[in-house]
């Protein structure tokens, strides 16, 4: 009896070993590991492999598959072997050279989103407000939090009426988890109130209640009766409300456009109107100075620009 219950007991604590595990990776990063698995096994692949096999799918897949495509996909092959307690043929030194030439060969620049300006995020604004739809109420109030909280797509989404204070000088958002807060210590954002056409707080103050919700998301569908549902957006969605929003004001850079346009256009245009690197890497939630840095260097690249300040030099009588 005493054996059943030990048994029952390793059980109960391998189950509960197996969930905090899972817990420390993200739901994406797992949803990514399973399919780049899944792609080495239907290209032929065995688990668990070895160096011989990793190196001839790196080989089938060099000139066709993008070289950051085949890193993550060289990362899940090693996290598949070191939880499952094998030899890892994935990070031996012959199968990263390997990587690294592919990498050198027919690595290309990451594609970058644009960034949306403020600007044109109050044309899009606009051009909503023109629209007697509830579509179009929700898409203000979502493209203004999303810019001015400096969200990702997969944090909006998941925003709840539970998150939010309402305070004298605007709204304060509390996010319980986040891409960059995976322990749920909380990610809080200031949003500010705007002027009466262009104010994301009172954008969102007037989806909710033309919406009627007073608990759980924010931003849900809404079918063709009008009918608003109880469950989350989809993430991709950003992107198509973006769209939406972007061809609706006439822009003409709309196919450069994506959910990441509303966070790197807060960040360019938060400098470029005077705001600290400081301020806008705590409002964006980001973790490293670089990445900050990197927006700011694209927001100056004209102001702060040694061929400009020649010009202008050439300019003066």
């Amino acid at each position: 009896m005493l054996r059943t219950a030990g048994t029952s007991l390793n059980a109960e604590l391998t189950r509960q070993h197996q969930q905090l595990l899972t817990a420390a990776t993200s739901d994406n990063t797992r949803r990514a590991y399973r399919s780049s698995v899944g792609h080495f096994l239907s290209w032929g692949g065995r688990l668990p492999s070895d160096e011989s096999m990793i190196i001839r799918y790196l080989l089938a897949y060099a000139q066709s598959l993008n070289p950051r495509t085949l890193a993550l996909r060289l990362t899940a092959l090693s996290q598949w072997h070191l939880h499952q307690g094998f030899p890892n043929p994935a990070a031996t030194p012959t199968v990263r050279k390997t990587l690294s030439g592919i990498l050198r060969t027919h690595g290309k620049p990451k594609a970058k989103a644009k960034a949306l300006p403020v600007e044109d995020l109050e044309l899009i604004v606009s051009a909503l407000a023109r629209q007697p739809t509830l579509s179009a109420i929700r898409d203000s109030a979502l493209l203004q939090i999303g810019f001015f909280g400096g969200y990702r797509r997969s944090e909006l989404v998941q925003l709840k009426v539970d998150n939010l204070a309402w305070d004298r000088e605007g709204l304060v958002i509390t996010l319980p988890r986040s891409k960059t807060d995976q322990e749920g210590q909380g990610i809080v954002k200031a949003i500010p109130y705007g002027d009466d056409s262009f104010c994301p707080v009172k954008a969102l103050r007037t989806w909710l209640q033309a919406a009627g919700i007073d608990s759980g998301p924010l931003f849900r569908p809404i079918n063709k009766s009008g009918i608003v549902a109880a469950v989350a957006l989809h993430p991709a969605s950003v992107n198509d409300i973006l769209e939406r929003g972007a061809k609706l004001a006439g822009l003409d850079y709309v196919p450069m456009l994506s959910s990441h346009s509303l966070r790197r256009g807060m960040a360019t245009s938060a400098y470029r109107a005077g705001a600290s690197p400081r301020d806008i890497k705590r409002q964006g939630g980001w973790r490293h100075n670089g990445t900050v840095q990197g927006y700011i260097d694209e927001a100056s690249q004209f102001a702060e620009n040694a061929a400009a300040a020649l010009l202008r030099r050439k300019r003066t009588p």
